[in-house]
């Protein structure tokens, strides 16, 4: 039984050393080097004690990061993975709430370690490949791992405006990689497209199915995510055939036109996660892709990875909503109402997870994680965790899960129960809109909502009085001339949030 996930790279690497495994568009870096300068990283931090340890891998987006990643763990460590796009003060609070002894860095992040308040080894990667490799060292490092053993961090925001670090395991990774892989249909000619940034869980599922199968995996400019025709330009030069991207990266292409001019040639698997997909833009992918296959994703970051897939292989109507579908194998969803109770079909619950897909909890914050990680109120005979997501979700006449909102997203606004969510989808159903958000500004007691696209509030207004009842009506419209979103690509709420407070 696999236990550790340089397992996937051990094997492959006996298959095709010499191929190319993770590249951007000016190098790349093979299965042999990946595992040689992994080992010779392992080797090094062992010799300086660091073990069973947090090691930050503080590099820029590049293939090089991910030998830094497998260094760590074959030193037995876990890895914590930030670069540069960080603010400089989140870097600090994140160094400070795990306080690592080794930091792995490049030329670029070594200048802005040095501006930091922390002060810690910091590592050069170029320097530390060069360790000559000690098998015996790696061999004993291996005998004594477990599959529940800390594989990675990545932080998350926290309400208390305290980065909150997810902790991963090999164990619920490999489950994920091995149930993903089959929903994907992947193999050794899966050339992944990856938008997500490193230092977020998305980048899971490229880099270990890329290892897995001796696939390959193109990091592909940030740049380029806001000019979709050299987008696109990009997938066909490589070859590009599966991408997993949020929402907004995908309806940022087909709402400029973009299928217009150029088409994304070898794409075959179009996985997307992260938002609601507007069904306006989701018929223009299926028309320009008549034959790829389309997965809608489904999963917290707390649930490693994602943990519930839909294969939109049937047609919907404008005013539906592409289903979450099932969970994987090995996982179990429930949803639980107000009372701790199964609610009657088609009604709200609460979307939360069991199974081996749990992580760990956030590290050096116990508390954090008994909020979330708790006790299934359906079983009273013996000890069995779920997490609660904070997701609103029912069951669809199918029997098919449905994401609603977040309970964050529910208000209470001129007395009636209103899902925000509600009205950001009948605002994408709109022609003209490209992408909208909704959120409530609490003191003032107003629904705010905004949108890009060529069309006027006014008509917007129009529109939604076609659509919604008069108490779930925005009470501000605005249009943007971009949408402010996140460095993983998803909508910015907490900035749109602020800037609303900034004017009161």
């Amino acid at each position: 039984m696999q236990s550790n996930v340089l397992e996937y790279l051990e094997s492959t690497v006996k298959r095709v050393p010499d191929k190319i495994a993770f590249a951007n568009e000016k190098e790349g870096i093979t299965f042999e080097q990946l595992y040689n300068r992994g080992r010779a990283i392992g080797t090094f931090l062992y010799k300086q004690g660091i073990y069973k340890q947090p090691v930050v891998v503080f590099m820029k987006k590049h293939p090089n990061a991910v030998s830094a990643f497998l260094g760590a763990l074959y030193g037995g460590n876990f890895y914590v993975p930030i670069d540069e796009e960080m603010p400089l003060f989140r870097i600090e609070l994140i160094l400070r709430s795990l306080n690592p002894k080794a930091v792995i860095c490049d030329d670029v992040s070594n200048d802005i370690m040095k501006k930091t308040d922390y002060k810690c080894n910091v590592y050069m990667y170029d320097e530390i490949i060069r360790t000559s490799i000690e098998d015996d060292v790696i061999n004993d490092i291996r005998r004594t791992a477990i599959d529940t053993d800390p594989m990675y961090i990545v932080f998350t925001s926290g309400s208390t405006g305290i980065p909150k670090g997810v902790v991963g395991c090999h164990r619920a990774v490999i489950d994920y990689i091995d149930n993903l892989s089959e929903v994907l249909k992947t193999n050794q000619e899966t050339v992944f497209g990856n938008q997500a940034p490193l230092y977020f869980d998305a980048c899971l599922r490229e880099i270990y199915i890329t290892l897995k199968f001796g696939a390959a995996a193109y990091f592909i400019p940030k740049n380029l995510f806001m000019f979709p025709l050299k987008l696109v330009e990009f997938l066909n030069e490589h070859k590009i055939n599966t991408v997993c991207w949020v929402v907004p990266a995908l309806t940022m292409i087909s709402s400029f036109g973009t299928f217009d001019k150029i088409v994304p040639r070898f794409l075959h698997t179009i996985a997307f996660v992260s938002e609601v997909f507007p069904m306006k833009q989701f018929h223009i992918w299926k028309k320009t892709l008549p034959n790829a296959e389309f997965i809608n994703l489904y999963g917290p970051t707390e649930i490693t990875g994602v943990c519930c897939y839909f294969k939109a292989d049937r047609d919907f109507r404008e005013d539906e909503v592409l289903p979450i579908g099932r969970p994987f194998r090995n996982t179990d969803i429930l949803l639980l109402g107000s009372n701790n109770k199964v609610p009657e079909k088609g009604e709200l619950g609460e979307i939360c997870v069991r199974g081996t897909s749990l992580t760990l909890g956030y590290y050096n914050a116990f508390d954090k994680t008994r909020e979330v990680f708790v006790q299934n109120p359906l079983n009273e005979s013996y000890p069995e965790l779920i997490y609660r997501t904070g997701d609103l979700g029912k069951l669809n006449e199918r029997g098919e899960l449905l994401f609603v909102s977040r309970k964050d997203y529910q208000i209470k606004h001129m007395g009636h129960r209103i899902e925000l969510g509600e009205i950001e989808v009948n605002t994408n159903r709109i022609d003209g809109i490209k992408s909208a958000c909704c959120v409530y500004n609490r003191k003032k007691e107003k629904i705010m909502l905004f949108y890009t696209g060529n069309i006027s509030s006014k008509e917007v207004t129009a529109e939604l009085k076609k659509r919604l009842p008069r108490y779930m009506m925005p009470n501000y419209i605005q249009v943007l001339n971009t949408m402010p979103l996140t460095p993983n690509g998803k909508i910015n709420r907490t900035l749109l949030q602020e800037n609303l407070n900034k004017k009161e």
